[in-house]
């Protein structure tokens, strides 16, 4: 059977900018239940203009390590984990995280936890991170519906589209590219002005 004609226009071209999602879950990785947060966070990335890969889901530990470690090795520019950030003794997604990151970023994982202990105290328990390894930008969620939304909402604020404002400081390269431009653009503007107009 021949596939239909297309009736719109051009069709529109993939985002530049891809993201992977890993749910870190002894019981999900072994079917006890389904996976919520991960199909949660890969909708979000996906209305935000990210070409999401995932949810792979894993079981705690070692398992997340290893998917972080390919998914840096494939490229991606974004991977956000959900699920083992808490306190019981299988939670090793922080731990498996530290491992593979070049550089952490505590204000993101901050961020997160101001959103839910608006909500619920026991959002400070969750001990997830963020952080830079090569070019990919790599944060951790918590487990549960509640925290993934509300890591999504600090997120989605920061990433409210995968553009050069925002998706630019995604990566290393490309957020270093952003602000070379910057101050490039503002070392032009300041030897153009009049001397008159000069900083003393």
């Amino acid at each position: 059977m021949t596939p239909p004609e297309p009736t719109g226009g051009a069709p529109e071209a993939p985002s530049p900018y891809r993201a992977l999602v890993v749910t870190a879950s002894n019981r999900a990785s072994a079917g006890v239940y389904a996976d919520k947060g991960g199909p949660l966070i890969a909708e979000a990335l996906t209305g935000l203009g990210f070409t999401v890969d995932g949810p792979q889901v894993v079981p705690d530990g070692d398992p997340v390590e290893a998917a972080l470690r390919a998914g840096v090795a494939a490229g991606y520019d974004v991977i956000v984990t959900t699920g083992g950030t808490g306190i019981s003794p299988t939670d090793a997604t922080p731990e498996a995280t530290r491992r593979v990151l070049d550089h952490e970023i505590p204000g993101i994982p901050e961020a997160i936890r101001a959103e839910g202990l608006a909500k619920v105290p026991t959002a400070a328990l969750s001990r997830g991170l963020a952080g830079v390894a090569s070019r990919t930008l790599i944060v951790n969620l918590p487990g549960s519906t509640g925290g993934v939304k509300d890591g999504l909402a600090v997120l989605g604020g920061s990433w409210s589209t995968p553009s050069t404002s925002s998706a630019a400081a995604t990566t290393p390269d490309r957020g270093a590219r952003a602000e070379h431009r910057d101050l490039a653009g503002d070392a032009d503007r300041r030897r153009d002005r009049p001397a008159s107009d000069k900083d003393a």
